[in-house]
């Protein structure tokens, strides 16, 4: 069972989804299939059938939680340091081509958000400069672009 790396808000944002769908969608959406029941031949309820459809998604979302929530590794960013780029680290880097710098966190894949530069370590780009350090670069393959080359301006741990 592989170790799931994340944030402790990233864990604490999970468990309130969680908590969330066992406490309140599960149980709505139990009192609208049975209202839909009381319309009559479920053969032929739109609601009944959504209903039901809703419930599966429900119950599939809240298993999956419950396995991220079980294989959690909770990582304090606050205690990691180095040169080196690894879970954590918020990297600034130099796109050789347009010269554009772009700064990125490396988080777990459930709280990774590009737009406010949440990069998962997961991603390809992530995967690319674990390990690397600063005047470093590197090369990744990106769909619809090609290759791209980073250089690696800055790495720190906050």
């Amino acid at each position: 069972m592989d170790k799931l790396p994340m944030a402790a808000h990233g864990l604490e944002r999970l468990q309130q989804e969680l908590k969330h769908l066992k406490n309140v969608e599960r149980h709505a959406v139990i009192k609208a299939i049975s209202e839909a029941r009381e319309h009559g031949d479920l053969s032929e309820n739109a609601e009944y059938h959504a209903a039901r459809d809703r419930q599966g998604f429900i119950e599939g979302r809240i298993k999956e939680l419950e396995d991220k929530v079980a294989r959690a590794e909770v990582i304090d960013v606050s205690k990691l340091s180095g040169k080196d780029i690894k879970f954590g680290a918020k990297v600034t880097l130099l796109d050789d081509e347009t010269e554009d710098e772009a700064t990125y966190q490396l988080v777990g894949v459930d709280e990774a958000d590009i737009k406010q530069g949440l990069l998962s370590i997961s991603s390809p780009l992530a995967r690319a400069l674990i390990g690397k350090s600063v005047g470093d670069t590197c090369d990744i393959s990106t769909p619809g672009k090609g290759f791209k080359s980073y250089e690696i301006l800055k790495v720190i741990y906050q």
